[in-house]
């Protein structure tokens, strides 16, 4: 089992949820970060003033998935979320050793 954890443009997640929907991912956990990479941000002009934002909004997808659904994710997540443009953002994946349903106590890929 894969612990995947995307980090993408907000308005990329409808996109996404249905991308990895018809890839066969039962669910998500989706949190609202800030922060940079190569973009390092930007600069505003507000009321005059100009000011930098240097942390921008990003969205942090979480997923669980089998080994043989890792493929169909990463393509499902990557394909959704790519604009071209800097700033689409990266996927991380990690080993994730257990998994355990609190309701019905399965575990592994039997609770994912």
């Amino acid at each position: 089992m894969k612990w995947i954890t995307a980090i993408i443009k907000p308005f990329t997640l409808d996109d996404v949820r249905e991308a990895l929907a018809e890839a066969g991912v039962q669910g998500m956990t989706v949190t609202e970060v800030k922060g940079f990479g190569r973009q390092h941000g930007h600069t505003e002009l507000y009321r005059g003033a100009e000011y930098v934002v240097d942390f921008l909004p990003k969205l942090k997808i979480e997923v669980a998935v089998s080994d043989d659904r890792l493929d169909h994710a990463i393509e499902a997540i990557s394909g959704a979320a790519r604009t071209g443009k800097i700033g689409d953002g990266k996927i991380f994946i990690g080993e994730l050793d257990q998994v355990i349903r609190i309701r019905t106590q399965e575990v592994d890929a039997d609770a994912l």
